[in-house]
């Protein structure tokens, strides 16, 4: 029995492999060997293709597809029309089939609307990529990440929050009250 949902005009291939809770709404296509953790939420029209791991709790947002070679971790969320790539060099009359590019997002990464992914990037943990941007590059943990092609500006808190850095490189979110410290050009929480 399955302990999942799925709109009825959604289509869920054979040999997927779909947790408990999730919700997959209109128009969406799950091909086979894929793994979708519990608590998912898939918006209208998204594809997941074959291959693709989304941890728990993944928010897809409409019209994304998740192409194969995407692996996401748990909590991630993916805003609307944003895009991942799997060929660096992708031509019509030339089969690459084989060449998929893995891309990696992170626990708690957020993605932002029309935003674009170029393969074989990772994405770090709770890094955040403003809408629109196109990311060319690996992105570190907490980065704010904006523009096209993308550039960091910034770092942001578990919660989504600008960071600014005081004494000692110590930092504090307003909503969690969390402590991050900025160390050699990297950030981690410290309480």
């Amino acid at each position: 029995m399955d302990n999942f949902f799925a709109h009825e005009t959604a289509v869920i291939d054979k040999g997927c492999s779909i947790g408990d809770n999730t919700k997959i709404w209109h128009f969406s296509h799950v091909m086979k060997d894929c793994v979708i953790g519990e608590s998912c939420n898939l918006g209208q029209n998204v594809v997941v293709s074959p291959k693709v791991t989304l941890g728990k709790n993944v928010k897809v947002q409409n019209n994304v597809s998740i192409y194969s070679g995407v692996i996401c971790g748990d909590d991630v969320f993916l805003g609307p029309s944003m895009v991942f790539t799997n060929i660096l060099n992708p031509r019509s009359a030339v089969v690459r089939r084989d060449q998929y590019v893995d891309t990696v997002v992170k626990k708690g990464a957020s993605i932002g609307a029309n935003a674009t992914i170029v393969c074989g990037n990772e994405i770090g943990e709770f890094a955040l990529i403003g809408a629109g941007a196109v990311v060319t590059k690996p992105v570190l943990p907490y980065a704010l990440i904006v523009g096209n092609p993308s550039k960091q500006i910034g770092w942001v808190s578990e919660y989504g929050h600008r960071l600014n850095f005081e004494d000692q490189n110590i930092a504090v979110c307003p909503e969690s009250q969390q402590k991050y410290q900025l160390e050699e050009g990297k950030v981690k929480r410290i309480a």
